[in-house]
């Protein structure tokens, strides 16, 4: 009986030993479970990142699979204090085992499994938790759940025939993710110290390699009490594996933690807003009207334009791989090379913290106070502001989770009007602090926003994107997904019509208000100013001052279908682009990069310039697979653009513009174009040198959130600073190849009209015409 009880263990034992070892083999071969590539395995950086590099050489940031901005260090940018405390507290026998440490794992058994310790410690290596962060999905089934850790065994063995310790200790530190957008070790010695990985101090080592237990509970921020006292474990192990001496653990664990905390953010990236719409755009898919809402029209139609014209919109997916598979940015280590310029970028962004973050969000605060409609306009009705402010509740993440979990209306407006704790975003760093949801929103909304581009008129280089304030918390891009309105900045536009059709900057028009018939109803537009009233004034005046009646003269002197049909060839496709006598007041939605581009065409002798964002693309192997070259077409007449320069530059030397003389003191040759919207919801400034195009968009996120007086709200005060901090920056380096003393490629003395006929600035009338 005893012997057949034994054959019966011996038969049992080897049944498991051999389907063991046929299980590992089946999920070697990746007939169970999932099992990446073996190129993935032997170059696993491949696998999360694509590569994005500015114009002058500067690694901007990279696209991997967790779509996180993470910046890799190789092994001797570490300091030694780093792997010390990760190899003392994760995996004291990392040097010795081959990607699985059986003693480990069987007391681990014994521990927790038969005995319930839970403070017995685990038995994965430093290599099965890298497999895990690398290549394990979370398990969506007990079968997944079940085959995870055998999973991520055979992985940890695979790792280790293809990588030395040295790399896999580095591949851990660069992927794990170390809270507050610190992804990697690199980013998390930034962010919670203001160092280099290789500057580390001891407890400043075993403070982050602390996290890697669990980021979120020993959080140094909000926990910083339990955080020193998890990093003094790390430290009591680096003493146990011989690292440290007895006196030194007691020296470093009397030691304060020493935070130098700073989140990663928008400004300690390079193009955040850029870089995450190249991604989006590079990987668009072609679009399928199914795939769009209802109200989106508008998108599926300029998206369809985009994959038809464009041959970088969609590109990984219009193009394929040697095995026939479409491209993908996240897996395939591609290396793209942008027209961004890292230096203009930083300045850019410099120019709008300097103005909006410094000036005009603090006057829109001082505003704000006592207003009971805040942060939305004090002209707004009470059932005005419950209704926008409800809208915005009903778009909110809360909202929609707790009415797919089929919560009540009354739950809800509790739910919304509960205090709670929460961090939030103020331009000095996060903080934490008390209040409710429906007021989180209000205070998000308070925040002004805006959108910026620069590019090359003569090749369409786009040499700086910003598309918000701070990526991470504002992450809708206002450069080319935001369409607002665009008030006076489009009546450029049909100057250059009227100048097609015969006419000149010289000839005059009539300074009066008139009332036209439109569709058989009355239309009078309204001018603020009412200076040289009765006059006969040139169109080059009219434009200058941006006067609505000198536009809305020369709009009836011309077709509004013909004014639609050249709108399309300066590059604006937005199907709600109507023609009617009210279009050359600016009331369209239009992005700021459709802006820019068509503003080329000025600088450019008439012929337009597409925004060029990308040069080439690179393999993973570095052979050129993608190589791009300027878009371009022909709007208006070379002799045509010479007039709208001339009168362009006028803006600037005695027009709403003119500022950026008697106050920004530029002297070299500029021009350009303010634009203010109905009640100031949008303020727009378009200028140009001869050989750089840009434009600025700032305003509310919401049409009702602005200024209510008109001198903070205007072109000329809320956007044209900027254009005035960045150029003065590109202006002053050299090394750009931009000078102030650039002439516009002009006939030698060419001016259109005797006599100039602009005013002279004193400050007091670069005050800017809306639409009306």
């Amino acid at each position: 009986m005893d012997k057949k009880i034994a054959h019966f263990l011996w038969g049992m034992l080897f049944i498991s030993i051999v389907g063991a070892a046929a299980a590992f083999y089946a999920i070697a071969e990746g007939w169970i479970g999932y099992m990446p590539p073996v190129e993935d395995m032997q170059n696993p950086i491949n696998r999360f990142a694509t590569q994005v590099y500015s114009s002058d050489g500067k690694l901007m940031g990279t696209w991997n699979y967790n779509k996180e901005n993470r910046i890799c260090v190789d092994y001797d940018q570490l300091a030694p204090a780093l792997v010390e405390a990760l190899v003392a507290t994760e995996d004291v026998r990392f040097y010795q085992h081959s990607g699985i440490d059986f003693k480990a794992l069987a007391r681990a058994v014994v521990k927790r499994g038969l005995l319930g310790q839970k403070n017995a410690g685990g038995g994965s290596t430093i290599t099965q938790q890298l497999a895990k962060q690398l290549y394990s999905g979370k398990a969506e089934n007990i079968t997944e759940r079940a085959l995870q850790k055998p999973i991520e065994w055979v992985i940890a063995v695979q790792l280790e025939r293809n990588y030395t310790k040295d790399e896999i200790i580095a591949m851990y530190l660069n992927y794990f993710d170390f809270l507050h957008n610190a992804v990697g070790i690199k980013t998390a010695s930034n962010t919670y110290f203001g160092k280099e990985p290789k500057d580390l101090s001891v407890t400043e080592a075993a403070t982050l390699i602390g996290l890697c237990k669990n980021p979120s509970y020993f959080n140094p921020v909000r926990n910083p009490e339990r955080c020193r006292e998890r990093r003094n474990v790390v430290l009591q192990q680096m003493a146990k594996a011989g690292y440290l001496s007895e006196s030194e653990y007691a020296t470093y664990s009397a030691k304060p933690l020493g935070l130098n905390f700073h989140v990663a953010d928008h400004k300690d990236g390079v193009a955040t807003y850029f870089r995450d719409f190249l991604r989006r755009y590079m990987m668009a898919k072609k679009p399928d009207r199914s795939k769009y809402a209802s109200w989106n029209k508008n998108k599926y139609h300029i998206d369809s334009l985009n994959w038809e014209n464009d041959p970088l919109y969609g590109w990984c997916n219009k193009n394929t791989k040697k095995n026939g598979q479409p491209y993908n940015v996240y897996t395939d280590g591609l290396k793209v090379y942008t027209t961004i310029d890292s230096r203009m970028q930083q300045y850019a962004e410099e120019a709008i913290d300097e103005h909006v973050t410094k000036y005009l969000q603090p006057a829109f605060n001082k505003e704000n106070r006592g207003k009971a409609n805040a942060p939305y306009s004090g002209k707004l009705s009470a059932k005005q502001f419950n209704d926008i402010l409800g809208r915005a509740v009903k778009q909110s993440e809360r909202y929609r989770v707790m009415t797919e979990n089929e919560a009540t209306y009354d739950d809800i407006h509790k739910a919304f009007h509960k205090p709670v704790k929460m961090s939030i975003f103020t331009y000095h760093g996060e903080i934490d602090t008390t209040m409710t949801p429906l007021d989180s929103i209000k205070y998000y909304k308070s925040f002004l926003r805006c959108g910026f581009m620069s590019m090359s008129p003569q090749t369409g280089a786009v040499k700086a994107y910003v598309g918000g304030m701070n990526f991470i918390h504002f992450n809708y891009d206002m450069c080319i997904d935001g369409r607002r309105q665009v008030g006076s900045t489009i009546k450029p536009f049909l100057y250059s019509l009227a100048m097609e059709n015969g006419f000149s900057p010289c000839d005059l028009a009539p300074n009066v208000q008139q009332t036209y018939m439109v569709a058989g109803q009355p239309w009078t537009p309204r001018n603020s100013s009412r200076r040289r009233y009765g006059e006969m004034v040139t169109l080059k005046w009219g434009l200058a001052q941006s006067n609505n009646w000198i536009t809305a003269y020369l709009m009836s002197k011309l077709n509004p279908q013909a004014f639609v049909t050249l709108l399309r060839e300066y590059g604006f496709h937005s199907p709600d682009i109507h023609p009617s006598m009210s279009l050359c007041l600016g009331p369209c939605d239009l992005t700021v990069a459709e802006m820019v581009s068509a503003y080329t065409t000025f600088a450019n002798h008439g012929i337009r310039t597409a925004p060029l964002f990308v040069t080439k693309i690179e393999d993973n192997e570095g052979n050129v697979i993608a190589q791009f070259q300027p878009r371009m077409n022909e709007v208006i007449s070379e002799e045509s653009a010479h007039k709208m320069l001339y009168m362009l530059k006028g803006v600037v030397d005695g027009g709403t513009a003119g500022r950026l003389r008697y106050r920004y003191n530029f002297k070299g040759e500029i021009a350009a174009k303010t634009g203010t919207t109905n009640n100031n919801s949008d303020a727009w400034f378009m200028g140009f040198a001869p050989t750089l195009v840009s434009g600025v968009w700032v305003g509310g996120d919401d049409r009702d959130i602005h200024f209510d007086s008109m001198q903070m709200g205007q072109g000329a005060t809320m956007a044209l600073p900027i254009w005035a901090h960045y150029m003065r920056k590109v202006f002053s380096n050299r090394s750009l190849g931009y000078s102030e003393t650039d002439l516009f490629d002009l006939p030698e003395g060419y001016n259109p009209c005797e006599t100039s006929d602009i005013d002279v600035m004193d400050g007091d009338n670069d005050i800017e015409e809306v639409f009306e």
